[in-house]
């Protein structure tokens, strides 16, 4: 889940790192008060969950607090990347002397974090890497065994950072590790972190991204923050098909039928095996398939769940067919979910042998589901099937 730009800054503040005063517009006079108490050129950024926001026109500078209402004014009906403006984070303009890039992320081949340092902040990182390989690091380090600022120090000196700089950037580099790693984060970003004509470094952006499975363990800094449970924080906002998902998944406990976003192919998929899953949505791109969505089932789901959830896919616009394909499970009882999927294909008016492309889940009560799927003329396959196989069969049928 995504915060917003001033979510992530109040974060920063909580940590102590140094921000540009600044205060949140909810309308006009807001805007105008809060750069009054400024007092001198403010800047006023629209906040959505997107980037591209100067290129949209939802950055402005403002001289005077009456030009910074009526640029307000200007920023809250623009629509970036499709998200709409949510409030106008409203903060002091200064002289920037440098810029700086530093972000956390997962690197999942290395399982660990890497630190992520540029002297040439600002612009893309994967421009500067690409043109300016010298002035981009990257450090692991160990999410398991204590850090220490020298590891900051060290990524941050390996661009040529040296002196005053490097002793000034290395505190709040080194907070940035200890914030990504406190609050479950998949990304904790700033960029640009400036450092001043004045001599003085401030965090001008920031970005956060936090693992959605740890929401629960962070309600007390999500009521903080003022993020309602009901709040996906994805990089769009969520479409009706996938609001509907999620409720599917939430009015029974039983199993998991979740994590339903929408594409826009023919082929509707209902898939699971954490990893499997994942597999099954790549592998049917490889073979040249389109898929409607992607989604998750497992652990045992009731036949209403996987009923329910069979409806949805089939009620999205464009869907032709869809494939039900699993690694090969224990915990999910073959015959309750080939129950459920075809209770849902008739309740959708859909025959069960004509819009199944492909079933293939292998695991407990198999022999019980492979009796339910015979009997509606449904094509399925064991595991003698590869996932990948299965995935190539449902989209040659697309294709027939």
């Amino acid at each position: 889940m995504r915060f917003y730009e001033y979510e992530s800054k109040a974060l920063f503040r909580r940590h102590g790192m140094p921000l540009p005063k600044s205060g949140l517009a909810r309308e006009a006079a807001d805007a105008r008060r809060i750069a009054s108490e400024i007092g001198g050129p403010v800047v006023l950024k629209s906040q959505v969950l997107s980037g591209g926001r100067m290129k949209a026109g939802a950055v402005r500078f403002a001289e005077t607090p009456d030009q910074a209402a009526a640029h307000y004014e200007a920023i809250v009906p623009i629509v970036v990347n499709g998200q709409r403006c949510r409030a106008v984070l409203v903060e002091e303009k200064k002289g920037i002397a440098q810029e700086y890039f530093a972000a956390i992320t997962w690197d999942g081949r290395r399982k660990c974090p890497v630190l992520v340092f540029s002297d040439m902040g600002g612009i893309d990182v994967e421009e500067v890497a690409e043109k300016h390989p010298e002035h981009v690091s990257k450090t692991h380090f160990s999410s398991l065994f204590p850090i220490t600022p020298r590891i900051a120090k060290e990524a941050i000196g390996a661009t040529g950072v040296t002196g005053d700089a490097l002793n000034r950037l290395t505190p709040i580099v080194f907070e940035l590790m200890r914030v990504f790693l406190a609050y479950d984060l998949t990304l904790a970003e700033i960029n640009p972190l400036a450092r001043l004509e004045d001599g003085r470094f401030v965090v001008l952006d920031g970005h956060i991204d936090m693992e959605a499975e740890a929401r629960g363990k962070h309600k007390p800094l999500l009521a903080e923050l003022a993020i309602a449970p009901e709040e996906t924080r994805q990089a769009r906002e969520a479409t009706p098909f996938e609001i509907r998902g999620a409720e599917i998944n939430a009015q029974d406990h039983r199993g998991v039928a979740g994590n339903v976003v929408g594409f826009d192919g023919d082929l509707g998929l209902v898939i699971g095996a954490g990893g499997g899953s994942l597999t099954l949505f790549d592998a049917v791109r490889k073979h040249g398939g389109r898929p409607a969505n992607y989604c998750e089932i497992g652990g045992n789901p009731s036949v209403n769940k996987a009923k329910e959830l069979t409806k949805l896919i089939l009620s999205k616009p464009g869907v032709r067919k869809i494939a039900v394909m699993m690694n090969v499970v224990s915990n999910t009882r073959v015959d309750i979910v080939a129950r459920g999927v075809i209770k849902g294909c008739i309740e959708a008016g859909k025959k069960p042998s004509e819009v199944i492309a492909i079933f293939r889940i292998p695991g407990a009560w198999e022999g019980e589901g492979f009796k339910i799927l015979r009997k509606y003329g449904v094509d399925y396959c064991d595991r003698s099937v590869s996932m990948y196989e299965a995935a190539g069969k449902a989209v040659a049928k697309m294709r027939a």
